[in-house]
């Protein structure tokens, strides 16, 4: 059996092409964000350490989701800012329920998803529990002061991935990288083909 992550660097899109696929290829989609929200929003944080307890949850629910999937044999999407660190716990999965993986990575010009990643931060529409730091749910007295989110420039966002291997990272198996400088000139078809052909393959070995 198989499973298809979906990963790449701050801001690439990673949870909307999660979702295409999804619905294209009729597959339930992991996401590890979905599961941090849930977290933030039913047991909050008071602490910059408590947050991060609550990343390091979502991780470990996310890997114990897929491995129920693995051990039902159901293909699935994971979708996840996969790192260096990320790799052993994955590889274990994967060789513990022998599953083969394709790897979707979403990466581009670094200025110019640097530009998205400032304008997600500062979206009505990103969930709050990403942005701030240091208390979630927000004390109204100080909501109006931590609306506008702390941001990274631009020299540090560039360290971030690439000391932590966000566009690098790939497991054991086929990478497909994904140029998502400019959304509208991805060709979703060829992805989809170069995903079906690979599922021919491993299928049928």
């Amino acid at each position: 059996m198989y499973c298809i992550l979906v990963t790449g660097i701050p801001a690439a899109g990673k949870s909307t092409m999660a979702k295409v696929m999804s619905e294209k290829l009729k597959l339930p989609v992991i996401s590890k964000d979905t599961i941090k929200e849930l977290l933030f929003d039913n047991v909050g944080f008071q602490s910059r350490a408590e947050k991060v307890k609550l990343g390091i949850a979502s991780m470990e629910i996310m890997y114990y989701v897929a491995g129920q999937l693995m051990k039902a044999g159901q293909p699935f999407i994971l979708e996840n800012n996969f790192e260096y660190s990320s790799e052993q716990g994955m590889k274990s999965l994967l060789e513990k329920y022998q599953y083969s993986v394709l790897t979707i990575t979403l990466t581009g010009d670094y200025k110019v998803i640097y530009q998205r990643f400032l304008e997600r931060e500062n979206s009505p529409d990103r969930h709050r529990g990403h942005v701030v730091n240091d208390c979630y749910p927000e004390k109204k007295e100080n909501n109006m002061k931590t609306l506008k989110a702390k941001t990274i420039s631009y020299e540090n966002f560039v360290c971030g991935i690439e000391k932590r291997g966000f566009d690098a990272f790939c497991v054991d198996g086929k990478q497909i990288k994904v140029d998502i400088t400019d959304f509208s000139t991805i060709n979703m078809e060829e992805l989809f083909l170069q995903i079906e052909t690979w599922k021919e393959e491993i299928l049928h070995d």
